[in-house]
């Protein structure tokens, strides 16, 4: 009886949820599990708890298929929580990897480019195996992938952030060819994009620090009591 019962058990099909990719104009397929529109937007949720925010106008197709629900042997750890493992290791801030994934990827852990690119960081195949990332579309390996290599360009312009930029989207040839920022619209636009957003965290958290200073030396100081 305990041997029927178990081949029972080991015949047992598969949990499976119905998924969806959908393809953008600019080529990107978003994996998801479930959307929701919203008036000119469509949330495509990647996870329970995750999802992206595009244009519905931007969709160009919706695939509907199945896949194997895999047994969660720990809970996954947030993006945060990933890029503050990376900035740490790596000794980037996380300000700037976070503004390199949204220009990359806008956090979708499985976006896929037509170049082939995968993940949050956007690692080509190649560079991936480089780097030793077994599984791009693993965020936690993906983003310490990716962190290494914007470290080792980092070093490499001697902390020109511009470059480096330019060589993570254009490569370290084009770079090398224009000595600087490549006269290419795409890259000159993903620079500027990243530069923007990461100065602007960083005037936010001044504009923070500032309001707390003067918070705190207001509650220090003494009323005179009017002698």
């Amino acid at each position: 009886m305990v041997l029927t019962a178990s081949l029972a058990f080991a015949a047992s099909p598969a949990l499976t949820r119905t998924v969806y990719d959908a393809t953008l104009r600019n080529g990107f397929t978003i994996h998801h599990i479930r959307h929701e529109v919203n008036g000119e937007q469509t949330r495509l949720y990647t996870s329970e708890t995750d999802f992206v925010d595009v244009p519905s106008s931007d969709i160009t197709e919706m695939v509907e298929s199945e896949e194997t629900i895999a047994p969660e042997t720990k809970p996954q750890p947030t993006i945060n929580e990933v890029v503050n493992a990376a900035s740490n290791k790596h000794q980037i801030d996380e300000d700037l990897i976070t503004s390199l994934i949204h220009a990359e990827s806008a956090f979708n852990p499985k976006a896929r480019s037509p170049k082939g690119a995968q993940g949050l960081m956007q690692l080509m195949p190649g560079t991936a195996a480089q780097l030793g990332v077994k599984d791009a579309f693993d965020p936690a390996a993906n983003v310490d992938g990716g962190t290494q290599y914007l470290r080792e360009l980092l070093l490499k312009y001697n902390g020109d952030i511009i470059k480096a930029l330019a060589a993570y989207n254009a490569g370290l040839g084009r770079v090398r060819q224009f000595n600087g920022v490549p006269p290419y619209h795409e890259t000159r636009a993903y620079v500027a994009r990243i530069v923007k957003e990461f100065n602007q965290k960083k005037l936010a958290q001044q504009k923070r620090a500032k309001a707390a200073a003067t918070q705190a030396a207001k509650a220090k100081t003494v009323p005179s009591g009017g002698q």
